[in-house]
């Protein structure tokens, strides 16, 4: 007897469903919870000095894969910085933050579980979209307190300064 299954088969161009999450780091989803079933898959790209700032998920677990470049990852205070086929586990409730680490634009995949928070990536971007592409935090905070994701701003200003990076312009 066969186990049945709640995936289904989909067949994904390279860059369907890209979205600008936020200047110089796109979202394209890969795989939803429509099409999977219980994970999604998200693939980021960084431009060079990008940071993504800390932030904590409250309902799902994350793991990335970087594909190209390198990514330097920050997670309850342990850092690394890994290349093309370095994978990192970011548990939920853990604080962490990532960004490109090199001088050329880095990708990663991100396997998602369980799936759904794709669909704030869709949000952000319409969001920052529409305020003409700088994110405004008091849009922002009410669709990451819809995904159970909060951030931290608190690092930041030491994670720029040791990593010569650029954070998020916010409005």
């Amino acid at each position: 007897m066969t186990a049945s299954s709640t995936a289904q088969l989909a067949v994904i161009p390279p860059d369907w469903r890209e979205v600008t999450a936020v200047p110089g780091f796109t979202a394209t989803v890969k795989l939803a919870a429509s099409e999977t079933g219980g994970i999604s898959i998200v693939e980021h790209r960084f431009d060079p000095g990008v940071l993504v700032p800390p932030h904590r998920h409250t309902r799902e677990d994350e793991i990335s894969c970087v594909i190209s470049g390198e990514i330097g990852f920050r997670s309850d205070g342990r850092e690394v910085s890994l290349g093309a086929g370095g994978y990192i586990v970011k548990p939920r409730g853990e604080l962490h933050s990532m960004w490109n680490a090199g001088s050329e634009p880095a990708r990663m995949i991100e396997i998602v579980t369980p799936a759904g928070f794709e669909k704030y990536f869709i949000e952000l971007a319409q969001a920052t979209a529409a305020a003409g592409g700088r994110p405004d935090p008091s849009v922002l905070a009410p669709i990451a307190e819809r995904f159970g994701l909060s951030f931290d701003f608190t690092e930041v200003p030491d994670i720029v300064a040791r990593h010569g990076l650029r954070p998020f312009p916010l409005r």
